[in-house]
């Protein structure tokens, strides 16, 4: 049998990624997705534009944003720039999960176009089980789950936006609020290192406290609060180390 053979072709492993819609990550995203099916819905927002919202916004979150600016009258640019600075917060998964995925023959071109598919759900899955995919195969595998996953959500709302509409906003709200529990239970069971218990901890205590100081700006100053505290407390602990050492 030879190597090629041993590591399975590309194709099994994109089918391999195709099967994780049935897992608890992509399940979770699929029902926070009915909540903002019933949120666009109650706001007026045409089926037509909600799927390709899904599809082209890839982060629940800057998809509410931008449904919040539509409704507040915000202009395009406003509305374009406060999408865009809710979706940097991506970039350090994708920063994490590229080294994790790519070899040396992996073009550009296609890390780019996988980049679109790196959302809280598809990140936490993928660095979940990445480690148990041949690293000539892990493109396919993430590739398999990340357009999977966003095609199914675009399917999803339109089959269910016309049954949603009627939802109580306390149903919806709650829907929404399942993928980031899930993600924060996530982050904290497979974290390895103190570092990352400080920053979600601050980052918790943080936000409601932001909230009440400066609600336009909570979320961010929370952000990078918990991750400059982290970052502080990381480099104290390791000086102490050293110098022990």
């Amino acid at each position: 049998m030879d190597e090629g053979q041993a590591i399975g072709s590309g194709r099994d492993w994109f089918l391999t990624g195709m099967k994780g819609i049935f897992s608890l990550p992509a399940i979770i995203l699929m029902l926070s997705f009915v909540g903002f099916c019933a949120f666009t819905a109650q706001a007026g927002i045409p089926v037509e534009q909600v799927v390709f919202m899904t599809g082209m916004v890839w982060a629940l979150p800057a998809k509410v944003i931008l449904v919040s600016s539509i409704l507040s009258g915000a202009n395009v640019v406003t509305a374009f720039i406060a999408v865009t600075l809710s979706s940097i917060r991506l970039m350090p998964m994708v920063a994490a999960l590229v080294p994790e995925i790519r070899t040396e023959k992996t073009p550009t071109w296609l890390l780019l176009f996988l980049s679109h598919f790196v959302a809280i759900t598809a990140w936490v899955f993928a660095m979940e089980r990445v480690q148990g995919v041949p690293h000539e195969r892990r493109i396919a595998f993430f590739a398999g789950f990340g357009i999977t996953l966003v095609l199914a959500n675009m399917l999803l709302v339109l089959v269910v936006y016309q049954f949603v509409a009627e939802f109580p906003p306390v149903v919806a709200g709650c829907l929404f609020f399942l993928t980031p529990v899930y993600f924060l239970a996530s982050i904290w069971s497979s974290a390895r290192h103190p570092v990352i218990y400080v920053a979600l901890v601050v980052g918790l205590v943080g936000g409601p406290v932001f909230y009440w100081i400066a609600p336009e700006f909570d979320i961010l100053l929370a952000g990078v609060g918990g991750g400059t505290v982290a970052w502080l407390a990381e480099r104290i602990w390791r000086g102490r180390k050293e110098a022990r050492t």
